[in-house]
């Protein structure tokens, strides 16, 4: 059973002989419409849906029937939506909800219009002129369904102008907008267009090579349109279309308050624009990716393997990019670049040359100007994807022979072994770590005079330990500065370590390419994906998802989550230690390597907890730091652990927030805690930043009730407890929770406190079959509502997405969606019947576990198997559409729990030179001496030219001893010694040497995308793959595992 309150309904039907072609409107019935050409007026009559059907006729027999309606808007019967004068006494939030109506309609109606200059501009001249520059046929190939997308909004403006016109009356747009993009017809016409957007324009840019009037046609439309708008810039304006609706109903709804008539149908039609959004843009997706596979088939010869493996349809496209080769010389010359197209796929990586072939260079420009012009391509290699490697700065000893690795030169004639090139095998030019080994080599010396220095017996003021320890700290700072050039050099740069063909002795080479990116994403994208590409083809990734209607050929879509690792919960093997808990603490570590973000788990440490019915309890701590998790603690606790909640520090706006803008005590701050709770009653709070594990607090539960559950919220720590009563410790003047005083009790009901949500300004609390909302603030209960009508049906889980609230219960395979808001019952959905297909002999299905995690739905079920759900991310209702994705890998037992991991990839990694170079641009004069710039250091050492070694020192003139000069001492009238500029490179800042390692993240950074790292983790017993292949399951089948997903960088 599956049901979802609100939304509209639509059909089609298609009828022999005259075309008769209809479609349900909004509530208040059917619309009949009679049609007899594009432009003519017509009749609109609104009927009772329930007594009849609405057809219209049409005499265009040039496109296939697919029986949907066709309507023109009259524009004497219905003019254009026009919002009235505004009313004196509005509300500053009802004069923005206005603007933001006139948004929509202005929108709208230049939308429509451009679909309107579409047709009467280009496709009607080209089926009427004579003789035809291009064929029937094909006019209706290039604009196959427009007139249908036309069709749609013209009906949508019809309703616009009725609300609008009424708009200070009721002030709703929301259901408008959900009755009229629900309906399938919509999905229809739109995913027809997109899907066929790359075959038309295929069929313009050959027209325009080979048919000069076509092109000459498009030309002077182009001119003599007052915008010069081409026609693919037309064109592309449906695809556009939904994500500019999307960003104008989020600023309607932003300026909605809670409880607006308005509201709740706001955020469904949020959720239809971003479901059709979404479905549209993986459709675009598979047809841009079929495309570019064909392209690339194309350039390939008939008989080659390279052909075959292309055409099998097996292949995925996972990413391609246009990318810059490079060749560097032996002294960091740059020899050579191009640009070329690599190609990732789900087995094998391709990298071919790109190659325009237009009638003539003129032509080309003229014809790239109308439409883009396509690419042609000539492979230069392929290799199959097991056999590719990332190299990266500090892998030369371990990860590869440098022997048997030949730099790629096709800028020479000869190519040389890495060993022969000065051991230059690292990413960026070679020079950069030239210096830098070369500043390593001084610092010895360095070190060793300083040494001879403290062995002098005379006191000199520029000869001494001050001094020699100042040339030491100048020689670190000048390496820092180097390592941040290699650093900024490798965030473009991708080297690639590929098999080559064997040497005369039969000794494997390989051989190495360099590619720049466009920018530090384009780099971690590809280091990503090829790092989860090689673990998708492992034999339990094949493969790892299937969904239940799917036929046997199709692939998981690239965004589904690969099982990266199967590992122990815990190191014991000799106590039976049942998994309770787990709980990711995100710890950036800064000695990463660029690369190692890009393919290693979620940054920070794994806290994995349980314990053993009647004895005490454990907690394993393992480090996320690499692509396989490592053990690093392990401690014990008094008794098993039920539960575990991390609570990040605040961040500033919060703090600003609550101190008033005046300057937060820092012994106030709260650092990242995790809290534990115990089957004894016993709550602990250790402090997460490393892996110290120091408890910070401890208390007991009032009664030393279980504590089942537990959430924060900004100003208390929420228990739930056995005995159906939630604890509430305040937060304490120190920083942490106030654990010494008893807490407030508020009493829920008889049975056990199962689970504990934390919204904006509540807390959800769930007793048995009822939830009851409390005040995140004042500790009121708020109200209280049943989630299921079967009492013996207790809540178990509960997880926010949006505005909407997904519970499971303790009986039965459904899981419903109430509204945040309303606490409305909005959708059901029945679990079973997406797992039955794996295991068909199951009648009694149970959920136990949940999360929502980037759009997802992850459930876990008590047969071990996992389901993945897609759920809008947006403010909307995260209601379920479609059958989702099952994992063929899963447990022996149920899915005890489901947890994320989650790290964000520091802005500093994600900014280029130019963006660098931007911002000091930007920042304008400082009343400070500046730094010079680290370029212009680079430039010294490059030239050889004498750098000042000095740190701190400014002067010895302070220093006790006589000055060693052979000049003559300096006039005593105080004065420091003048440097010259190159100076000041050296000293003009901050004292604190971690300066250069890493500085704070600042204002200017906030703008920039993040990009998130996710993993998610299952626990159950045993490990099981359910599709019949993949490894044995890791020792016993009742061990507690940990199942580990990568989700791959959405960038």
């Amino acid at each position: 059973m599956e049901t979802l309150g609100g939304g509209g309904g639509g059909g089609k039907r298609k009828l022999t002989g005259r075309r008769l072609r209809w479609a349900r409107g909004n509530a208040g019935g059917t619309m009949w419409v009679k049609q007899d050409s594009l432009g003519q007026s017509h009749t609109v009559i609104r009927c009772p849906s329930s007594s009849s059907s609405s057809v219209s006729f049409s005499g265009d027999s040039e496109e296939e029937d697919m029986g949907f309606l066709e309507v023109t808007v009259s524009d004497i019967k219905h003019p254009a939506p026009e919002l009235g004068p505004m009313p004196d006494g509005l509300s500053p939030q009802q004069v923005v909800r206005r603007h933001i109506l006139r948004s929509i309609v202005q929108s709208e109606g230049s939308y429509v219009e451009s679909l309107k200059r579409i047709l009467q501009d280009y496709r009607n001249p080209l089926m009427e002129m004579e003789p035809k520059v291009l064929s029937a046929r094909k006019c209706q190939v290039v604009f196959f369904r427009l007139k249908e997308i036309l069709q749609c909004h013209s009906m949508f403006q019809i309703a616009l102008s009725s609300r609008v016109a009424e708009w200070d009356a009721t002030e709703k747009i929301g259901d408008l907008f959900v009755a009229s993009f629900s309906k399938s017809m919509v999905l229809d016409v739109y995913s027809d267009y997109v899907n066929n957007f790359t075959t038309a324009m295929s069929i313009i840019k050959k027209a325009c090579l080979t048919k000069p009037a076509f092109l000459e046609f498009l030309k002077r439309r182009q001119v003599s349109s007052s915008d010069r708008v081409t026609l693919y810039g037309l064109m592309v304006k449906p695809i556009q279309r939904f994500p500019q609706f999307i960003l104008l109903l989020q600023d309607m709804l932003k300026n909605t308050s809670k409880g607006h008539p308005d509201r709740l149908s706001l955020q469904l039609a949020l959720t239809e624009l971003e479901t059709l959004a979404e479905k549209l843009n993986e459709q675009k997706r598979l047809a841009d990716q079929l495309a570019e596979i064909q392209q690339l088939t194309k350039s390939v010869s008939d008989r080659s393997s390279l052909n075959k493996l292309l055409t099998s349809g097996q292949r995925q496209l996972l990413l391609c990019e246009t990318l810059t080769e490079t060749v560097y010389g032996d002294r960091g010359q740059l020899i050579k670049s191009k640009e070329r197209k690599v190609f990732l796929l789900n087995d094998m990586l391709v990298c071919a040359n790109i190659n325009f072939k237009p009638v003539n260079h003129r032509g080309q420009l003229e014809i790239s100007s109308l439409v883009p012009l396509g690419p042609k391509y000539v492979v230069k290699w392929n290799t199959a994807l097991p056999q590719v490697q990332v190299a990266e700065v500090g892998q030369e000893g371990g990860t590869y022979d440098k022997d048997n690795v030949v730099i790629q030169n096709a800028g020479a004639k000869k190519s040389s072994p890495a060993s022969q090139a000065h051991n230059k095998v690292y990413l960026g030019p070679p020079r950069l770590f030239q210096e830098l080994q070369d500043l390593q080599k001084d610092l010895a010396v360095v070190e060793q005079i300083t040494l001879l220095i403290s062995t002098l017996h005379g006191t000199y003021q520029n000869l001494n330990m001050t001094v020699a320890q100042d040339w030491c700290l100048a020689l670190q700072r000048l390496m820092r500065v180097k390592e941040e050039e290699i650093h900024s050099a490798n965030k473009c740069r991708l080297r690639l370590l590929l098999p080559g063909k064997p040497d005369k002795s039969g000794r494997p080479i390989s051989f190495m390419v360099v590619f720049i990116t466009p920018n530090p994403l384009s780099k971690i994208s590809w280091v990503n994906r090829l790092h989860l590409a090689k673990i998708g083809l492992r034999e339990e990734n094949q493969p790892g998802w299937k969904s239940p209607d799917e036929d046997k050929k199709s692939k998981a879509p690239f965004w589904c989550p690969i099982l990266a690792c199967c590992i122990p919960a815990f190191s014991s093997r000799t106590l039976s230690l049942q998994l309770r808990s787990l709980i990711h603490s995100p710890v950036h570590s800064p000695l990463l390597g660029f690369s190692a973000v890009s393919t290693s788990l979620p940054q920070g440490y794994l806290w994995v907890a349980g314990g053993q019915d009647g004895a005490g309890g454990q907690v394993e701590i393992f480090s996320l730091n690499r692509p396989t998790p490592r053990m690093v603690k392990s401690f014990p606790v008094a008794s098993p652990v039920l539960c575990m909640e991390y609570i990040p520090e605040k961040n500033e706006e919060d703090e600003d927030r609550e101190s008033g803008g005046a300057a937060p005590d820092p012994s106030s701050v709260v650092h990242p805690t995790i809290c534990l709770g115990l089957q004894d009653g016993s709550i602990l709070v250790y402090g997460s930043v490393d892996t110290g594990t120091q408890c910070l607090v401890t208390c007991k539960s009032p009664g030393l009730q279980p504590v089942l559950c537990l959430c924060y919220s900004p100003h208390y720590l929420f228990a739930g407890l056995q005995d159906g009563t939630v604890a509430a410790y305040p937060q304490s003047s120190g920083g942490l929770w106030e654990m010494e005083s008893p807490p407030t009790c508020l009493s829920v009901g008889p049975g056990p406190i199962r689970t504990l949500l934390s919204l904006e300004d509540a807390v959800w609390a769930s007793c048995g079959h009822q939830v009851t909302v409390l005040d995140a603030t004042t500790l009121q209960t708020q109200q209280s509502f049943e989630a299921h009508q079967d009492e013996a049906a207790s809540v178990t889980h509960m997880v926010k997405a949006g505005s909407g609230v997904w519970m499971a219960f303790s009986l039965g395979a459904s899981i419903r969606l109430f509204h945040t808001e309303t606490l409305e019952h909005l959708q059901e959905i029945n679990i079973a019947t997406r797992t039955t297909f794996l295991m068909p002999g199951q009648k009694h299905v149970c959920v136990t576990s949940l999360l929502i995690c980037q759009g997802q739905l992850w459930v876990g079920t008590d047969q071990g198997i996992i389901v993945l759900l897609p759920v809008p991310r947006l403010e909307g209702i995260p209601k379920i559409t479609g059958k989702g994705m099952v994992s063929l890998n899963g447990h022996c037992g149920p899915v005890d729990f489901l947890a994320v991991a989650t790290s964000t990839l520091a802005p500093d990694i994600l900014r280029s030179d130019q963006d660098e170079a931007e911002e000091e641009k930007g920042e304008g004069p400082s009343h400070e001496p500046p730094p010079a710039p680290d370029s212009h250091l680079a430039h010294e050492l490059v030239h050889k030219k004498g750098i000042l070694l000095q740190y701190r020192l400014r002067s010895t003139a302070h220093l006790p001893g006589p000055l060693l000069s052979m000049h003559d001492p300096p006039d005593p009238d105080g004065t420091a010694l003048a440097h010259s500029e190159e100076d000041g490179s050296i000293y003009e800042m901050a004292d604190d040497p971690d300066v250069w390692v890493r500085s704070r993240p600042c204002a200017r950074d906030a703008h920039r995308k993040e990009i998130s790292s996710v993993a998610i983790i299952s626990g159950g017993q045993g490990y099981r793959n359910f599709g019949g292949g993949g490894r044995p399951a890791l020792g016993s089948e009742t061990d507690s595992t940990l199942l580990i997903w990568q989700v791959p960088l959405m960038i």
